[in-house]
């Protein structure tokens, strides 16, 4: 008996340990990725897209191209990367399922613009600044964003529907989110021609209003 006890005890020691591994792995994978990416960006602004390469970002950042590579396949993934979908998804799946989707998806895309852009985020705001800016000014970067634009999209319809799996309540998903998504791109769009003066969650929730009208916004906007 307590032999079995004892295991037991071995048993969930190692797995706890296990697991606390693999949490601080994820984080200093996560903060090399965060590293190597605030370089290329800053390379980007500095040098510009084409005149930047990826060992040019490798050295500034102090890493091997191999590991470049490992965590941004290819070029433009140094500049399409970002938490901005992982953000508005789960602000959906929090939000309550009664309410109209556009409301939903809206509201989450605005709380994440939010999330990025206010005042104790200045690191943040500026980095997705001149990620936008970039991604105006260079073709082969607005080509890839289209595919970006589409998985953002299936994140959305994934997140409004969870378990469920209705063709019918998938097609409104899909035309709400394409939808809504269209107007953020516009609000985007001014907010990087502008240089970042305006207010890009106000500019989205003008955006959504001026597409939806001002009852598919919160009040707040």
């Amino acid at each position: 008996m307590n032999y079995q006890i004892g295991s037991d005890y071995h048993d969930g020691s190692v797995y706890h340990m296990a697991e606390r591994h693999s949490t601080l792995r994820a984080r200093r994978r996560a903060q090399t990725q965060r590293t190597i990416q605030a370089h290329a960006i800053r390379l980007f602004g500095e040098r510009g897209y084409d005149g930047t390469t990826m060992n040019d970002v490798a050295e500034a950042a102090g890493v091997s191209p191999m590991t470049v590579y490992r965590h941004f396949p290819t070029k433009e993934d140094l500049v399409l990367t970002d938490r901005y979908g992982e953000l508005i998804a789960e602000a959906i799946a929090a939000s309550p399922a009664g309410r109209p989707l556009v409301r939903r998806i809206g509201d989450a895309l605005v709380e994440a613009a939010a999330a990025v852009t206010g005042d104790d985020a200045a690191a943040d705001r500026q980095a997705l600044l001149v990620r936008l800016q970039l991604m105006i000014s260079t073709p082969a970067l607005r080509a890839r964003h289209l595919d970006n634009q589409y998985a953002l999209q299936q994140a959305i319809i994934d997140a409004l529907q969870g378990d469920a799996a209705d063709p019918d309540a998938a097609f409104q998903a899909q035309a709400a989110a394409s939808a809504c998504l269209a107007a953020l791109h516009t609000a985007m769009v001014r907010w990087a021609e502008d240089d970042g003066r305006s207010d890009l969650p106000h500019l989205i929730g003008r955006a959504l209003a001026a597409v939806f009208g001002d009852d598919a916004i919160g009040p707040e906007r």
